[in-house]
């Protein structure tokens, strides 16, 4: 259910070899339109990449330049050595980033945020680089119909995920966020089919009005017969 990295990433990619010169690299994000390009070996293994921010220092080498060198921080220092590149192996950032193509969207969503980067070099098993993704390529997601949204709930959330029976539920889908209803036969089904729906791709947001027969979540205290509250989760 939940859509991995495979499913939004380019895998046709543009890279560099180590020894490409900053004027290469330049004239190839300019001309393909791309921010930034990884950086690998004969063998395909990602050494690093290269953004247009890097390239960008360039124009600030003779500030750089005349920086007080025991004053200066670590980041003032690469900052100047990457001013002063002249081929990618100098120019890039090392080690790059990475993440695999099985890896669901979320965690590659918070793995850009954490690591405060707009695209992930996707590789195998051995490091080598199979595809790429974007902040863009994540969002995509977003774009999916409501009726797409709303039918994956029913046929792999409740029926095939959950062995639930659908019509139990009643499900509604407006701009992405997801409106539950009905009553489950237990006070767990009702939690895991909101929590479920929440991770299904597209969805925006999820308003639980489930209610439930049974509540086997307090054992040993006996279960009502009947609740009608709804779900919080």
């Amino acid at each position: 259910m939940q859509r991995t990295v495979r499913e939004v990433m380019t895998s046709a990619v543009e890279t560099v070899g180590p020894a490409a010169t900053f004027q290469e690299v330049a004239e190839l994000l300019r001309t393909r339109s791309i921010s930034a390009v990884p950086v690998t070996d004969a063998a395909g293994h990602v050494l690093g990449v290269v953004s247009e921010a890097d390239l960008l220092l360039k124009e600030e080498r003779a500030a750089l330049a005349g920086t007080h060198r025991l004053l200066e921080g670590p980041r003032r220092r690469r900052a100047r050595a990457r001013a002063a590149a002249l081929t990618a192996a100098d120019l890039m950032t090392s080690p790059a980033v990475t993440i695999g193509a099985q890896t669901p969207l979320p965690e590659a969503a918070r793995t850009m945020r954490e690591r405060h980067v707009k695209r992930l070099p996707v590789v195998d098993g051995t490091s080598r680089i199979v595809g790429i993704v974007s902040r863009s390529d994540l969002l995509a997601v977003f774009a999916r119909g409501d009726e797409e949204i709303r039918s994956e709930i029913v046929a792999d959330v409740i029926t095939r995920a959950l062995l639930l029976d659908p019509d139990l539920f009643q499900v509604a889908v407006a701009n992405g966020v997801v409106d539950l209803a009905g009553e489950a036969d237990r006070r767990t089904d009702a939690i895991l089919v909101a929590r479920l729906a929440a991770g299904v791709a597209g969805v925006v947001d999820v308003r639980s009005r489930l209610t439930y027969r049974v509540d086997d979540g307090d054992l040993p205290a006996p279960a009502p017969r009947r609740v009608v509250s709804p779900i919080r989760f």
